[in-house]
This record gives structure tokens, C-alpha cells and sequence, in this order.
């Protein structure tokens, strides 16, 4: 037959569901789910990958819901039916669906989508893919040049660096020269970018005309006895270093490879629809640009998006304005091939905006963006440049080292172009100060003190304080500020301080004077900055504190807004109500100075309510401050239609909906009046306390009236909201319901359940009254009291007597009364129900190890009826007063308090009842760490081997786990190495023995619980003193050392338990070297992967990993050469079997028994 699809329901109701994962989207299909049942929801959602070009991307997800859904995968710019190169998995191991993307591409970067749906739902979760173009593995690297300008040190781009130096060198007129000193110093991969900024057209030629003269270069040096050049040098972190000094700006370059890494990434933000969105991100090192993409799209700066970065190219920002449903989903930033993402919740507004105002527009950041980024910033350039720093004064103690060789060769000239000094060191003494910086800027053989970070420019604000601060390698030295090169010193206007390394300037009050340039000296030398004091618009924070306070005034009130400032003059004053700038007209009136601003806001209306701005701005900036206008008035009608909730006989309850606008107050009451139908006259009912619902209990049956309803706030009384005519009931009581159904049955409970009757009257069901009747009896007994009306559909009647049978009916009761019984139920009987014993715990262990002395306990639970009979058994035998068993409802326990060795065995619980039976067993073992090994002995039975022989544990005969590890210790080597693990024999051939080197081993005991003390062997192979060796050679014929093949050692034979290893080895002679072939069941395993088998130096061996009984059998060994043919054979039998085993030896045909062993 064929298998019928399963159909899925027909979606009556969508619902959108939370999912526990952020970035989620769930729609339910049903608005009840039946009990047990769930939709679909991601456990683990896919992660965000980058990756290069030509690598396998994978997505792995972890879905959840019952029944299981069914999950696929799509992309948003295409189809993924490529089954070679999209392949879509499931791994039952750890329940992940995966989707893997094989040989990617830039096409492939996409947003893709894990779908999960079963008949309740569906989950989908977006992720993305970014795939970057270029070989795969290499890292995106950045050059920096580490420029010293007077004294200053400075961190600068290769290529700004490069076209300093060409735009200098032209103005010298020594282009050609200057441009091979810089080609000669660049990587390779820089040079197509420096023959182009010197206007080189032939790449090839340049090329080749720089290997000439590097070749010249080191063939030079070679005849100069100077330092050889590294041709490998170019390949280092710090690729060359050299000195330009023919324009007049002392440069020392070094280049340096980065991988950028974050040193904060981006992080999820939560935004409210119709505010803007803020991501950021630190760098580990300077970057002028990096990729934003917002759901696999990259992102451009614009009206939308808006992208920044900070001066010292560290800190990167994305601003995303207005945020709608439209933009949520996932963004990543991404600077080479690092990348992060973060996820973008848009959520609604949280219903109609009270008072009908419009929340201010806002930026919102992530969660945890209280960090200081710029600090944090800082400290990572200060740490970059700690980093530069130590590698120029690593390649400066290299250059002096050279310099001082060149030296005491009495190359007096050489030494003078590298460092710069030489003879005129003496008349640098006595030059003037700006001679003697520019020489302090030009040493490079002494490092001395230097500046690890430099003064950077600050923009400050007038009448606050501003701070310039840098920091020198030496804690030890002192420094001197100077304000457009005049000295400073501490006074009202300034405070020096000196922490250690950092010296610190701070401006008290700064006013126009003290805008200029500012330079720290120490040491000879000097880093500058600028500081631009500004006066941009600013506010009075006493006023401030009171306009920024909401403004609430009644209808045909006005409105007064004011606010003091200062800034430079001409100041642009601008006032804005809900964004829109406001004029002077008749109601509206602005008053401007240059000190202050009033608004004015005439016959002020409800409509008038929202967001007052005051915005200023003058040359040197803006700022702008918000307030809040209130207008209260007296509340809208309250909505209708009114609902009824209830009508009955006595009653009629309904409700209606709050006033869309409440005036600014909230609802203190509603006023309630009544007519009936046929009247004009009104009464007052009375009040509902701010609730939108009202009971009318005074009414008679069958008569229809009319509501009228006012909402009352505090600043008055709406207009009436008139309902239609409402009808009270007629008595009308309930049908019959269902007859009751049985649920489970006991000695002394019957429990039952029913379904609400199909007709109610007309009004609501208030509760059931249950009556029961034994079998053979015409009375009915009432089960629960009329004042104790059953609410639920379902009851427990105790009220029984155990064997008895009974049926029951119910009758249900509204507003109007009890209606009609229902039919009567079939007959049960109050008694257990039969069940075959089963046990519920799963997790019961089959096997354990426990140390002798401590506790054994053994817990089983299990469920049953009646109550069956428990029995614990130890090997089949009835345990003994040493165990403790206790039995309890569901559940048995066997507890051996110390435990032996002897209590060593196999323990099963038999639990039988009327109805059937079940048996659990645990083997438990009982052990405790093994004793060591006897004494150890070592023996020679072949060149080149040692044959360990040690007497046995004395645990062995106790523990048949017990088994052996055997280590060695080489002369040569100063840590011991396993040479043989889980042997269950009390002798091991270790091969490799190497003559004239001493050898110990230590043999171990191990069992479940640990391991035994080493017995340790007698020293093998002591080194012997050389002595004098004489040959004497005997006349003679030459010896023949030809010999066929004969075994020195045959195979043994083994048992081996199943489930271990077995190992077998021989050892044989013959000359040439024979063939070896092993054998079982007269079947070749030479090429059986299944066995490991070598032969070293004659000792021929098989390993057997896992030993079962297809492994049994005879297993035989022959070697061959061309004189001859031997052979040997054992068997081999796993315990627990009856086999005869015989060990044969054959040779050149001659078959002879050597042993016969009958093992059980």
C-alpha cells in the first residue's frame, strides 16, 4: 500500500510567536495546540560565516518541536538545486541539520534561510554568507612607516610615506637616484605602486635593473669586509631600514605586517520602529575603511545609512536612521577576512501612543555600550606603538653592533654616512639649540629616551578645561612644556603633573589666548599638537534642568518657553514643534537676543501636544535641546459598540471601549445611565471605577433597555456614548450533558470527566452536580452539596468501597437553574487496574566498579499492578543478610554497606505480580588498586631483543581484568616510554635493543580501579669499556653462512578473553632472508587489514585488536627461501570454550607434535 501523505490542517488562525532565539520569526497555524505538542524553534541557530574563495562553507542548526519538523535550507538570490555543490544533511549523533556550500564564490554571498515546519508551524531563521575574493589563508595585511620628524614620532601609511619622499625627491632634481634607493628598500608586491607614483612606464625593465644593483650592492659590501647582506631579510616582519636625509626631513621607515583582529565587535540592538540604530566596533590596528553589510548586501552611506570612522582610523560606525521592520535581520562588519555580526530588533510600538503624542526620535546602542571605546582606543595606539617601538630598538642595537665593527676597522667615512656624526660630533656640542634637535633627531645608534605615544590635537570648548597628555620610555626622565615656543609654567591657568612615564598638561579655563601649538621636550626630544579652543552654542544648566521639565497647560492656555545661552556671536536660533520649525504668526511668537530665546504659544489646543526643540548653531558648532508640551482637555466619548457579555433572566452585562483620546488625565470613573425601551426618562445607575464594563443586576425578563456612558477625568465629564437596546433573558436552563466518562479506577478513587451541555440557556454555565448509584439500587446518592457546585469538567469521587461497581450522572446549572440530568454511565468497579511489571529508569547501569570498603547500592524503579512481589538474586542465588534490600511503592533498593571482594558478582532483581514478570541484572565488581608484579627478569634469546619475565600479581588469580603495561627507559633519553599495554601474560619480547646503551623496565598491574607501584628490572646492556681489539685472521676456507629457514622460537599457545587483544610472535633464522606468511585455517592474512603483523630483525608478530569467536582457530606461520621451507603452528581459543589445542612444528616436509593442551 501506498504510504498516505500527511495532511496538514487548514490554516483558520496565524499567530506570530517569540521564539527564545533571537532573529527567529515563528507563525503558529493553530490557536489552541493540543496537549504535548509544540511548533517548531531553533535550539542553536546558524552561525554568520566569512570565508575565502574555494573553501566549504557549512551552517549547522538545531531544531526542536513535536512532531518532528521538517527542515530545508534557501537563499534569498537563488535556488540551492545544485545538488554537487549544496548539499544538505542530517547528523542523528548530535541532532544538527547541516547545509555545506562546496567550492564558494563571490556569487555565493547571500542571506540563506533554515525553514522548520510541522502541522502546528514554522520557524525560519536567516543567516549569512560572505564570501571574500583572493588566494584562500592569507591573512589582509596593512604597511605602517614609523616616521621620527624633529624629534616627533609619528605613524603614517606606506603609500603617504612614499609620496612624501617622491614629491621631495622631485623637487631635487634627483629623481632617477631616489627613486632606485626606494625601489631597492620596498617589498616586491610593493613595486608596481612605486613605479607609478614615480611615473615609471616599463614595469619589466625596473625590474630587472633592481636585481643588477642589489646583486652590485652585495658584491660591494663583500669586498668591503662589511656585514654580508640577508637575501632572506626581505621576507622578515621588519623588511629593511634606511635613512633619507637629502630633503631635510629625517625619516626612519620600517614596515610591519598586521592582521587586523576587533577588539570590540558589534553587538545586538533593540530599537524601537522609527528610531535610529548605532553599531560600533574598535580595530585592533588602523584601518581608513571597512565593509558594513546588512543582510548580505553591502551597505553605502547615505540618507539611509550613515558611516564613520574616527581620526585615528581605530573606531568604525554604522548609523542606520528611521529603523523600520524592513531593516531588522543581521549586520555584519567586515575588515579583511575578520568579520562580526550582530542582529537588528525592530520592535512595534507598544500600542497608541498616550496623550496621541509621537515619541521623540532617538539613537539607540547596544547593550553594553556604556564601554568607552575612545580609551580604549587609545590604549590599543599605545600598545601599537609600544610594539614598533621594540622592534626599532631591536634593529637599532643590531645597526650599532655594525657600525661599531665598521668602526674598528678604521672606516672612519662609512661610519659617518651611517650614523651621521663622525668628525663634526664635536661642532654639534656648539651649536644652538634648533642645531642641536635637529642632530638629536638624526642619531639612531643610541635610542635613549623616546616618546611611546605622542601629544595629539584636542578641540576645546571655552571656559572648560582641557588636557594634553604623552608618554616617554623612561620613568626617570623630566620634561619641559612650551606654548608657541615659549615656556610654561604652573600657574592659574596651568597644572603640570608627572605619573611615571606620562606627563600631563591641563588648561584650567580655557579662554581664545590659549589656542595654539604646544610642545613637550625631554631628553632632546619633542612631540607637538595643536589646541583649538572653540565657543560653540551652549546653554545655561540651571535654566536648562527647568525647560527640558514638560510644559502642561489647559485648552485656550498659552505656553511659555524660554532658555539662556552663550557662544559666539552671530548665533542662528531655530524652534521646532513635532520636527516642524515654527514661524511668527498669531498664534506663535519668537523673541531672539543674544543671550536668550522665548517662544510663545497662543490659545493652546489639544492637537498642540508634543516635542518642543530650540536649536542654536554658529560657526563653531550647534546644539539642541528638547521639551515636552502638555495640553489637557476634557476626554473624547468612550467607543463603542457595546458588547454583551451577558444576558439572563436577572441580569444583562456588557462592556464597551475607552475614549480613544483621554485629554492628557487618565479615567477616573464612567457615569452609567438607563432607559427602557418605551420611556424618555433616564436613571442613574451609578459608577464603574475606570473599568470599561458594567453588571446590571435590576432588570426583568424579557425587557429591552438602552445605556448611556461618560468617561470622567480630572479635567471634566465627556459627551454620552449611546448603546443600542439590550434585551434581558427569559429563564432558560441548560440541557443535559454528556453522559460522564471514566479515567482511571483504584481501590478507593474513581476519577471522571464530561463535556459542557450543547445548549446552555442562554447565560453562563456556573458549575455541575454529580450523583452516583451502586449496581443493584434504585437511589441516587448526590455526590457534591448545591453550595458546592463543581466548577471544573472532571471530578475524583472517593466516596467509594473497594470491589463495588457504580454509574454516575450530572446535571449542569445556570443563571435560571439546574437543567436536566444527563444519561447514566456504563458500570465500573472501584479497583486497582492490572499491569505488568516495568521498569522506568532508563538509566540503569548494566556494569560497575566499585573500591572494596566502600558502598554498593543498587536502585531500581519500576511501575506495576497489583503490588508485585520484589526478589534480589547474586548469581542466580538469593543474597544474603549482608544486603540490605528495601521496598517501597514503584521503587527497591540493595545496599551492601563495606563491600568485599567476594561480593564480586552478578545482582538481579526479579519483580512478579498476577500479571507478569520482569528481570533486571548489573554485574558489579568489587576491587581495590592491584599489587605490584613479583620480581623481574630479563633474557637474550635473540640479537637485538630483551625478553621481560616477571612473576605475577598476586591479584591476578582474584581479578581475571587484570592485566599488564610495560615501559622503558633508554640511556639516551630521559623520559620512559610505553612499550607494551594490556597483556595478560607474564613475559614481552622488546625489540630495538641497541648495543652499548643501558635499558630499564618497570612493569605495572592494572585493573578498573587503577594502577599498581612499578617493579622495577635489573639494568640491561651496561657499556663496557672500550678495549684494544685484535683480529687475527685464520687461514682457512671461507665460512658459508648460507642455512634454511629454521624457527628459534615457535608460537605459543593463547586464550585470550573476547572482546581484548591477543598477540602472537616466534622468532626464526635463515639466510638468505626467507618470505614470511601467516596462516589461518589454512588461509592467507598477509593482506588482512584486520591483523597487524611485522617482522623486525627475525621476530615475526600478529596483533589482534578485538578478539571474537570468528578469531578462533589454528593459526600457523611457514618461512621459505630458496634453501629450505619451515613452519609453525598454535591455535587460538576464547574463553569460555572447550577446544584441544596442538602446537606443531613442521620442517622441509617432516611434520613433529610437540604438545597437546586440553583448555576449558
Amino acid at each position: 500500500k501506498k504510504k498516505k501523505k500527511k495532511k496538514l490542517p487548514t490554516i483558520q488562525t496565524v499567530l506570530r510567536r517569540r521564539s527564545k532565539a533571537t532573529g527567529v520569526m515563528i507563525t503558529q497555524y493553530v490557536a489552541d495546540l493540543p496537549e504535548g505538542k509544540t511548533i517548531p524553534d531553533f535550539q542553536c541557530k546558524p552561525a554568520a560565516v566569512t570565508i575565502q574563495e574555494g573553501k566549504v562553507a557549512v551552517f549547522k542548526a538545531t531544531v526542536n518541536g513535536d512532531p518532528k519538523p521538517d527542515v530545508s535550507w534557501r537563499r534569498a538570490k537563488g535556488t540551492i538545486s545544485n545538488k554537487d555543490k549544496f548539499q544538505s544533511k542530517y547528523d542523528d549523533s548530535t541532532g544538527e541539520y547541516i547545509l555545506e556550500i562546496r567550492n564558494v564564490s563571490v556569487d555565493d554571498t547571500d542571506t540563506y534561510k533554515c525553514c522548520a515546519v510541522n502541522e502546528y508551524g514554522k520557524a525560519v531563521c536567516p543567516t549569512t554568507l560572505t564570501v571574500n575574493e583572493g588566494k584562500s589563508g592569507r591573512s589582509q595585511t596593512f604597511l605602517y612607516a614609523c616616521v621620527h620628524l624633529e624629534g616627533t614620532s609619528l605613524s603614517l601609511p606606506l603609500n603617504i610615506c612614499l609620496k612624501i619622499f617622491s614629491k621631495t625627491e622631485r623637487g631635487g632634481g634627483e629623481t632617477d637616484e631616489r627613486f632606485w634607493e626606494v625601489m631597492l628598500k620596498a617589498d616586491r608586491k610593493d613595486y608596481e605602486r612605486i613605479c607609478s607614483d614615480f611615473g615609471v612606464v616599463d614595469l619589466h625593465l625596473a625590474l630587472k635593473k633592481v636585481e643588477e644593483k642589489k646583486r652590485e650592492k652585495k658584491q660591494k659590501r663583500s669586498k668591503d669586509d662589511a656585514i654580508p647582506l640577508n637575501e632572506d631579510r626581505e621576507k622578515q616582519t621588519v623588511q629593511n631600514i634606511g635613512r633619507i636625509k637629502d630633503f631635510g626631513v629625517k625619516v626612519l621607515v620600517f614596515l610591519s605586517v598586521s592582521k587586523v583582529e576587533f577588539v570590540i565587535k558589534i553587538q545586538e540592538i533593540k530599537v524601537q520602529e522609527g528610531d535610529n540604530a548605532l553599531f560600533e566596533c574598535v580595530l585592533t590596528h588602523p584601518l581608513p575603511r571597512i565593509t558594513w553589510m546588512g543582510k548580505g548586501i553591502v551597505l553605502k552611506a547615505g540618507e539611509k545609512y550613515g558611516i564613520t570612522v574616527t581620526d585615528h582610523k581605530l573606531i568604525h560606525r554604522l548609523l542606520i536612521r528611521d529603523c523600520q521592520q524592513l531593516d531588522k535581520g543581521i549586520y555584519s562588519a567586515v575588515a579583511g577576512i575578520t568579520s562580526c555580526s550582530a542582529w537588528l530588533v525592530v520592535e512595534d510600538e507598544g500600542g497608541p501612543a498616550s496623550n496621541g503624542n509621537k515619541d521623540p526620535c532617538k539613537t539607540t546602542l547596544a547593550l553594553g555600550a556604556g564601554t568607552n571605546l575612545e580609551k580604549l582606543a587609545r590604549e590599543q595606539q599605545m600598545k601599537n606603538q609600544e610594539e614598533r617601538e621594540i622592534v626599532l630598538a631591536g634593529i637599532k642595537a643590531r645597526h650599532m653592533a655594525g657600525e661599531q665593527t665598521l668602526a674598528s676597522a678604521g672606516r672612519e667615512s662609512e661610519m659617518t654616512r651611517v650614523t651621521g656624526l663622525g668628525e663634526n660630533a664635536e661642532a654639534v656640542k656648539d651649536k644652538p639649540d634648533a642645531a642641536k634637535d635637529d642632530a638629536m633627531s638624526e642619531r639612531t645608534d643610541n635610542p635613549g629616551v623616546h616618546f611611546i605615544c605622542g601629544l595629539s590635537d584636542v578641540n576645546a570648548i571655552m571656559d572648560q578645561t582641557a588636557e594634553l597628555s604623552c608618554k616617554l620610555s623612561s620613568e626617570e626622565c623630566e620634561g619641559a612644556w612650551f606654548k608657541d615656543g615659549k615656556k610654561i609654567s604652573p600657574d592659574d591657568h596651568f597644572t603640570i603633573t608627572k605619573d611615571g612615564a606620562i606627563h600631563k598638561m591641563v588648561i584650567i579655563k580655557c579662554t581664545e589666548e590659549h589656542s595654539g601649538k604646544y610642545r613637550f621636550e625631554a631628553d632632546g626630544r619633542k612631540t607637538e599638537a595643536m589646541v583649538n579652543v572653540k565657543d560653540p552654542p551652549r546653554f545655561d544648566p540651571e535654566n536648562l534642568q527647568t525647560f527640558c521639565d514638560p510644559v502642561t497647560v489647559k485648552v485656550g492656555h498659552n505656553a511659555i518657553f524660554k532658555l539662556h545661552f552663550v557662544g559666539h556671536e552671530p548665533i542662528t536660533i531655530q524652534w521646532y514643534r513635532e520636527g516642524e520649525e515654527l514661524h511668527d504668526d498669531s498664534i506663535t511668537r519668537i523673541e531672539k537676543s543674544t543671550s536668550h530665546s522665548r517662544l510663545l504659544l497662543s490659545r493652546c489646543q489639544r492637537k498642540d501636544t508634543g516635542e518642543i526643540k530650540i536649536k542654536l548653531k554658529n560657526q563653531h558648532g550647534f546644539t539642541e535641546e528638547t521639551s515636552q508640551l502638555i495640553v489637557l482637555d476634557k476626554p473624547t466619548p468612550p467607543q463603542g459598540p457595546a458588547d454583551v457579555t451577558e444576558s439572563s433572566a436577572s441580569c444583562i452585562e456588557f462592556r464597551w471601549r475607552p475614549p480613544k483620546d483621554d485629554g492628557g488625565s487618565p479615567v477616573i470613573n464612567y457615569t452609567i445611565e438607563r432607559r427602557q425601551a418605551g420611556r424618555n426618562t433616564w436613571k442613574k445607575l451609578g459608577e464603574s471605577p475606570g473599568v470599561p464594563s458594567y453588571r446590571d443586576t435590576d432588570v426583568e425578563n424579557g425587557r429591552k433597555y438602552c445605556y448611556r456612558i461618560r468617561a470622567v477625568t480630572r479635567e471634566g465629564t465627556s459627551e454620552t456614548m449611546e448603546t443600542e437596546d439590550m434585551q434581558a433573558g427569559t429563564l432558560a436552563f441548560p440541557g443535559p450533558p454528556a453522559p460522564p466518562k471514566v479515567i482511571s479506577t483504584s481501590d478507593d478513587c474513581i476519577n471522571l470527566s464530561w463535556d459542557s451541555p450543547s445548549k446552555t440557556g442562554g447565560s453562563r454555565i456556573l458549575g455541575y452536580i454529580l450523583e452516583k448509584r451502586k449496581k443493584g439500587s434504585n437511589l441516587w446518592k448526590v455526590v457534591n452539596a448545591m453550595d458546592e457546585l463543581i466548577k471544573e469538567k472532571k471530578y475524583a469521587v472517593k466516596d467509594v468501597m473497594a470491589g463495588m461497581a457504580y454509574e454516575f450522572r450530572l446535571t449542569a446549572i445556570n443563571l435560571s437553574g439546574a437543567g436536566e440530568f444527563s444519561n447514566a454511565s456504563e458500570f465500573v468497579f472501584a479497583r486497582d487496574p492490572k499491569m505488568r511489571p516495568k521498569f522506568t529508569n532508563h538509566t540503569m547501569k548494566s556494569f560497575m566498579v566499585v573500591r572494596a570498603g566502600n558502598s554498593v547500592r543498587i536502585t531500581v524503579n519500576f511501575e506495576a499492578s497489583p503490588v508485585p512481589d520484589i526478589m534480589w538474586l547474586k548469581d542466580n542465588v538469593p543474597v544474603t543478610r549482608r544486603a540490605t534490600v528495601s521496598n517501597s511503592d514503584g521503587s527497591s533498593q540493595l545496599l551492601i554497606t563495606s563491600s568485599e571482594r567476594y561480593d564480586s558478582g552478578i545482582y538481579s532483581v526479579l519483580v512478579k505480580n498476577l500479571v507478569g514478570q520482569e528481570t533486571f541484572s548489573t554485574e558489579v565488581r568489587v576491587t581495590d588498586d592491584p599489587k605490584p608484579p613479583g620480581p623481574v627478569e630479563l633474557e637474550e634469546n635473540v640479537p637485538g631483543t630483551v625478553t621481560v619475565i616477571w612473576e605475577p600479581s598476586p591479584d591476578e588469580k582474584r581479578d581475571d581484568r587484570l592485566h599488564y603495561t610495560v615501559s622503558k627507559l633508554d640511556s639516551t633519553k630521559r623520559a620512559w616510554t610505553t612499550v607494551a599495554d594490556r597483556l595478560f601474560n607474564n613475559k614481552f619480547t622488546v625489540c630495538n635493543i641497541m648495543q652499548g646503551r643501558e635499558y630499564h623496565f618497570r612493569i605495572y598491574a592494572k585493573n578498573d580501579i587503577g594502577i599498581s607501584a612499578p617493579s622495577e628490572s635489573p639494568t640491561w646492556g651496561i657499556e663496557k669499556k672500550k678495549e684494544k681489539f685484535v683480529v687475527n685472521v685464520p687461514s682457512g676456507k671461507d665460512c658459508d653462512l648460507l642455512c634454511a629457514p629454521t624457527f628459534i622460537v615457535p608460537l605459543k599457545l593463547h586464550t585470550a578473553p573476547k572482546g581484548y587483544e591477543c598477540y602472537m610472535s616466534c622468532a626464526v633464522k635463515g639466510n638468505p632472508k626467507p618470505r614470511i606468511t601467516w596462516y589461518r585455517n589454512h588461509v592467507s592474512l598477509n593482506t588482512n587489514t584486520n591483523y597487524y603483523i611485522s617482522n623486525t630483525c627475525g621476530v615475526c608478530s600478529m596483533l589482534i585488536l578485538r578478539v571474537g569467536t570468528k578469531d578462533m582457530g589454528e593459526y600457523s606461520i611457514t618461512a621459505e627461501n630458496a634453501l629450505g621451507r619451515a613452519e609453525c603452528s598454535t591455535a587460538l581459543s576464547v574463553r569460555g570454550g572447550t577446544h584441544t589445542h596442538t602446537s606443531v612444528l613442521r620442517f622441509q616436509g617432516r611434520e613433529k607434535k610437540k604438545k597437546t593442551y586440553k583448555m576449558m
